[in-house]
């Protein structure tokens, strides 16, 4: 199985990008190592859906270097996932994992936990993400065996944080001082960013989205998300390394995610003003982010999950 992982796993170590898109296409089955900063890196995976080749791990994850170890934001989606991760982590340093953090609720912000406490690390979790795992992870089981293969999710088990907090939690490891803040609800109930005040770098996990469209499923809150996205964005940071896509500046993350989120939320209230039902959400106009990948599938779903949110505010 390593030589199998290894074979999947294309290294790039490569600066950020403050352009509006990725220098080259992320290959389909790759983790591909970003360097943020000295000693921050991101890891992002493909943006595509989960398959058996990126066994789960169709997002973004972070890695802090610290001089008495590693940090890890996000432990990949599946326990053969967290093997895949930790081998691009062990391209990066040998340094052994003290921490892993969990940004939320979807698989592949915890499903590796179980992998990363057998190396030692302890996991730290918001409150409601911890309760969102319990009440999801039937659910996300039954999806992503069936997206990645029986045999690739092998070995995944509930595996629950560690250290929990409500709002937020403050982390000194070496000299490297980390805040982990939980604003309220946004992609999942639980989201959490990272912050990193000495390089002036946050992991925002799915509050931001890049390249590709963000979701709006039944876990989220489209009004409760744009008010998380502007206390994240008030901490001023030079670099978002964002839940998808890969690191960015602020006005990157804040057109693809922000904007799309608030433009969605106008034009659907005024939609229902001028008696529009629900049964036409498809009409609202959103072709300004067509841009964006699964532009084509998510943008009608997204338009019917707000106006449902806005019949209730």
């Amino acid at each position: 199985m390593k030589l199998l992982l290894a074979f999947l796993i294309t290294l790039f170590a490569t600066g950020v990008q403050a352009d509006a898109s990725p220098a080259e296409p992320l290959d389909e089955q790759a983790l591909k190592p970003v360097k943020v900063s000295e000693n921050i890196w991101a890891i992002v995976g493909p943006l595509t859906n989960r398959t058996p080749e990126n066994l789960g791990n169709n997002a973004t994850f972070g890695l802090i270097i610290t001089t008495e170890g590693l940090i890890l934001v996000d432990p990949g989606g599946s326990r053969k996932g967290a093997g895949a991760l930790h081998a691009v982590i062990r391209e990066i340093s040998d340094k052994p994992i003290k921490y892993v953090i969990n940004t939320g609720g979807q698989d592949h912000r915890w499903f590796g936990n179980g992998y990363f406490r057998e190396l030692g690390a302890r996991i730290i979790s918001s409150k409601a993400a911890a309760a969102d795992h319990e009440a999801r992870f039937n659910d996300q089981v039954l999806r992503l065996a069936a997206l990645i293969g029986d045999e690739n999710f092998a070995g995944t088990e509930a595996v629950y944080a560690d250290i929990f907090f409500d709002e937020s939690y403050r982390l000194t490891v070496g000299e490297t001082a980390i805040e982990i803040y939980h604003k309220g609800q946004a992609h999942t109930p639980g989201d959490s960013y990272v912050w990193i005040p000495g390089a002036k770098v946050v992991f925002s996990g799915d509050i931001v989205y890049v390249d590709r469209m963000l979701g709006i499923g039944e876990q989220s809150s489209s009004k409760q998300w744009v008010k998380v996205f502007e206390a994240m964005a008030a901490l001023d940071p030079e670099i978002v390394v964002p839940g998808h896509g890969g690191p960015v500046k602020l006005e990157k993350a804040r057109k693809d995610t922000y904007d799309y989120l608030v433009t969605l939320r106008e034009r659907t209230a005024a939609f229902i003003d001028e008696g529009g039902d629900i049964s036409e959400v498809a009409d609202i106009r959103q072709d300004e982010f067509a841009y964006l990948l699964n532009y084509d599938t998510l943008r009608g779903r997204n338009a019917q999950k707000v106006y449902s949110e806005l019949e209730f505010e």
